[in-house]
């Protein structure tokens, strides 16, 4: 295993630290368990053809390209109403 020196503010490693304690974990097996946990952008889209063949399949939902830019922004606008932005 090697190791990597990553240069993050003084208060996000804090707040890292404490999670990690909370759970019982250093913050190395902390971030690398987070990092396990992530999906990166490619496997996001592939979940995402997955999960829109499955709903085609099951009961023939298949939105249009302009109709999912329109759940987009609905979603979107949405979370930005339960955030409170």
């Amino acid at each position: 295993m090697s190791d990597a020196n990553v240069r993050i503010p003084e208060e996000a490693k804090d707040r890292l630290a404490a999670i990690a304690a909370a759970e019982g974990l250093s913050l190395r097996a902390y971030l690398a368990r987070l990092a396990e946990t992530l999906l990166t952008p490619a496997e996001r889209a592939e979940r995402a053809e997955q999960a829109k063949a499955a709903l085609a399949a099951w009961n023939g939902y298949a939105p249009s390209p302009a109709g999912e830019r329109d759940l987009d922004s609905e979603l979107d606008r949405r979370l930005g109403l339960a955030g409170g932005r």
